[in-house]
């Protein structure tokens, strides 16, 4: 298969059907714009499988997704779709950079989840906007905005629930959003410990990303621990 592109966590290949496209879960991680890079063991297969359950979980509750299928432990075949350059915050607990950015303590509550826009630029280092500049500068429509923050508001309490029967309280995340050929926005990417914040309901231990971008170690036995939790629960 040709590939079409690779990022910091994934491959992406072309299929046969021009409609669908062939996704490589990596190893590695990075941190801070790609200033803190690592390989972890069985990393591809964590976040393939947990995406791939909880891609499932939302569309049986009626989000949208690219997902078609997990092929295997790595990989997994999803539509072809060309993805809107917009990260997409959502925060339910302040932690990581709001609280560095407004003096806020880790761990506070917020009355009501804030939402947050990043513009995908590497060469930016993938600033903050907010609505009227993602329309500026021309990377969606006031209605196609308008949409995503409907569908980001769905999947937040949907995943507020899915990670709360098991055990864990999602205190942030990020998403990205595709069109597919015919224009309609889907979400695409992944959804997994590299891209949620996750805390144990009891003991508010980290089980994420943070592990590894503060150095707190068993960065992998966070992420099986995720796993273990989500599929004890949901099956």
């Amino acid at each position: 298969m040709k590939l079409l592109y690779e990022g910091k966590a994934k491959q992406l290949f072309q299929c046969e059907n021009n409609e669908e496209i062939y996704i490589h879960y990596k190893n590695s991680a990075t941190a801070f714009n790609g200033e803190k890079k690592e390989e972890f063991d069985k990393k591809g297969i964590l976040n393939n499988t947990i995406t791939s359950f909880i891609f499932e979980y939302l569309e049986r509750n009626g989000i949208e997704t690219h997902f078609i299928k997990k092929v295997n432990d790595t990989d997994q075949i999803c539509k072809h779709v060309k993805i809107i350059p917009l990260e997409v915050i959502t925060r339910n607990i302040v932690a990581g950079s709001m609280a560095k950015r407004y003096g806020l303590e880790e761990g506070m509550k917020l009355k009501k989840p804030i939402f947050e826009l990043s513009y995908k630029n590497d060469e930016l280092n993938d600033p903050l906007i907010n609505d009227d500049h993602a329309i500026a500068l021309g990377i969606v429509s006031e209605e196609e905005l308008s949409f995503i923050k409907k569908e980001t508001e769905k999947i937040n309490e949907l995943l507020k629930k899915f990670f709360l029967k098991a055990g864990l309280i999602l205190v942030d995340f990020k998403i990205e959003f595709g069109k597919t050929s015919d224009g309609k926005i889907i979400l695409s990417d992944e959804i997994s410990p590299d891209t949620c914040r996750l805390w144990d309901v009891k003991t508010r231990n980290k089980l994420d990303k943070d592990r590894f971008r503060r150095n707190l170690g068993s960065v992998m036995d966070a992420y099986e621990e995720v796993l273990r939790r989500i599929t004890s629960a949901w099956n």
